[in-house]
């Protein structure tokens, strides 16, 4: 199978870098996958999963808090707003995020609570729980 050549950066690190066979993306409208000589294309892409099978059949998953996606010549840059590995999230501080956004969300006509905010928070939250508990 011919490789492409994958780079996902956040604001603070590269968090992944190299050659793959296929990587999977969460966007708007549900997951797509990326193989050897798509399309190019650019788009957003959304909280969730981010799957990566590497040269040797290796997969990768990071928990994703969404961002920009850009597919050309084989070669595919993520502008990821953040990229977790399972084994560097914290489940306590996931779960306590969920219970926060949870009660946020209950004040629905508290003009004082920005309602996007706490469900993407909510989400995010979600995410990082499933990816640990590997309910994905």
């Amino acid at each position: 199978m011919k490789e492409i050549y994958v780079e996902i950066v956040t604001p603070s690190k590269v968090g992944y870098k190299g050659e793959v066979k296929s990587i999977t993306v969460p966007g708007a409208l549900g997951n797509f996958q990326v193989l050897f000589n798509h399309a190019p294309l650019m788009s957003s892409f959304e909280v969730g999963i981010i799957k990566i099978v590497d040269m040797s059949d290796q997969q990768h998953i990071f928990a994703t808090g969404g961002g920009t996606v850009e597919v050309m010549d084989n070669k595919i840059l993520l502008l990821a707003e953040s990229l977790e590995k399972p084994e560097d999230i914290d489940i306590n501080r996931a779960e306590e995020a969920k219970k926060r956004a949870e009660a946020r969300m209950k004040n629905l006509y508290d003009e004082a609570i920005d309602f996007t905010r706490a469900e993407t928070a909510l989400q995010r939250a979600i995410n990082r729980i499933n990816i640990v508990n590997k309910k994905i």
